[in-house]
């Protein structure tokens, strides 16, 4: 018998390994860079705001769209490499929850995962919304006397269902379904949008292309991003499956750079196409109801435009399965931290996922919209308040993780130049950003202030409630390796986290 071999039969007792990951239940290493990819996208559904986010970013900052744009892209790529600062070092199921608490402690890390889970939520419920809207957009074409807000609420519940079954079915169904379905819509949509810029003809770049001058367009375009930014937020949802990924620590960076990547290219041309197409129309991009659409339409096109508002739809019903999936998953941590009650920290004994976390999550996702439209409220402006108050939750946990980043490097001895300045420049932008935001909205005699700030009011309330149910001990729990999986390991009680 070899040297090697007797090494492998009888192995020097290895400590300090516990019998199971902190996280145990879920399906641990499963997923490859695919379904990571899916995530990341669906979370995304560049198809979706491809097409939405563009109007929006037009209505407040006219004439710097495709500007607004391009910066909200270099700033949420900026944000994605801090982020791959803690996911290529250890996984995750809590994403920018767990990595805020990692760099900045408890409260912190309550702080970020507060937020996140405001974002998450928030933006599946804009993306149930928009679906509807999209679908009672096609119905309509059908039938013109078509109830809308109670058709709209028929199918926030079909779009529920649908999200119910594939997250509980497993991470290879949800991810699978988003990827299919978000793939053919953004095959739709970049042929759609290329036959148009080709029929637009010749643009005027410095319509096109414009950049603030004034003090006025600067704030404007702030604005604009910030608007803008939304279309990116979710990116980093990968991050959430790190315990279900395989090769996480290279696999999770590369998914949440390519997805804003590809992201921003898909905005950028549907900023282009949209923008000088109404140019040369010389119609306003603010004021339409669908902008692709009504280009389609102008240039006789008009079938693309309905199979490409298909595409659409179905790719808000992607980004709900996207983003309520990240959001079962910090739910998830966060009760296996001891933070929420332990039974929402249960998985599915077959499929494997966190099944009562979706229990928790869904209703909530699905009665709020309802009530908005059965309110009385325009599913525009439902939209345009969700998709706020998400926006909103998104950037403070980006904030949060950017500050946070240098700290956790400089701890551990990794600290660089280079991952500080961007992310200290990230911090600061995505700051001045969502102040201008907010001033922008309010001056418009936009509600998103005031919400955000009643929101803020019952989160920081529910933060310190939990952080004193929690007690002083750490949280930002990550996946370990396990006795069972080391030669020679031997299960021995762990040392705490650090907070």
């Amino acid at each position: 018998m070899t040297a090697l071999s007797r090494a492998i039969a009888r192995p020097t007792p290895v400590a300090g390994f516990g019998e199971r990951s902190p996280l145990h239940g879920l399906e641990r290493r499963r997923i490859g860079i695919v379904d990571l990819a899916a995530q990341s996208v669906a979370a995304v559904a560049p198809a979706a705001a491809a097409t939405t986010v563009v109007l929006l970013v037009a209505g407040v900052a006219p004439g710097m769209t495709v500007a607004a744009i391009v910066a909200a892209a270099v700033l949420s790529l900026a944000v994605a490499r801090t982020v791959a600062q803690f996911a290529r070092r250890f996984a995750a199921a809590g994403g920018v929850y767990t990595y805020a608490a990692r760099g900045l402690g408890t409260r912190a890390g309550l702080g970020a995962g507060a937020a996140i889970v405001t974002g998450y939520a928030a933006v599946a419920m804009f993306a149930l919304v928009g679906g509807a809207y999209y679908a009672t957009y096609l119905l309509a074409g059908l039938w013109p006397g078509l109830n809308r807000p109670l058709a709209a609420a028929g199918a926030i519940f079909v779009q529920t269902a649908i999200v119910a079954f594939v997250l509980v079915r497993g991470i290879h169904v949800s991810a699978r379904v988003a990827l299919v379905v978000e793939a053919l819509s953004v095959a739709l949509i970049v042929v759609l949008l290329t036959v148009l810029l080709v029929h637009v003809g010749p643009i005027d770049i410095q319509v096109v292309f414009a950049v603030p001058t004034t003090g006025g367009e600067i704030l404007a375009m702030a604005a604009g991003a910030v608007i803008a930014v939304t279309a990116f937020v979710g990116f980093e949802s990968a991050t959430t499956l790190g315990v279900e990924a395989v090769s996480p620590l290279r696999n999770v960076p590369r998914a949440i750079t390519g997805t804003v990547i590809i992201s921003g290219a898909l905005y950028v041309l549907a900023a282009v196409t949209q923008v000088a197409g109404f140019d040369a129309l010389g119609a306003d991009l603010a004021a339409s109801a669908s902008p692709v659409n009504d280009l389609a339409t102008a240039h006789g096109l008009g079938g693309w435009a309905v199979v490409a508002d298909v595409g659409i739809a179905a790719s808000f019903v992607a980004c709900a399965i996207g983003s309520t999936t990240a959001l079962v998953r910090v739910l998830f941590a966060l009760s296996r931290d001891g933070v929420l009650p332990a039974r929402i920290g249960r998985t599915h004994p077959r499929f494997g996922t966190p099944a009562t976390a979706v229990a928790v999550a869904l209703p909530v996702i699905a009665v709020i919209p309802v009530l908005l439209i059965g309110g009385g409220a325009d599913m525009r402006d439902a939209m345009h308040v969700t998709l706020s108050v998400g926006a909103a939750g998104y950037i403070v946990a980006y904030i949060l993780v950017c500050v946070a980043a240098p700290v956790f490097l400089h701890r551990i001895g990794e600290s660089t130049l280079g991952p500080t300045v961007v992310s200290a420049l990230a911090a600061a932008a995505l700051t001045a950003a969502l102040v201008a935001f907010f001033i922008d909205d309010t001056a418009s005699g936009g509600s998103s202030l005031a919400v955000v700030g009643a929101l803020a009011v019952v989160l920081v309330g529910v933060v310190i409630v939990l952080r004193r149910r929690h007690g002083p001990g750490s949280i930002g729990a990550y996946d370990e390796p396990i006795a069972a999986q080391v030669l020679g390991g031997v299960p021995s009680p762990r040392p705490p986290h650090d907070g």
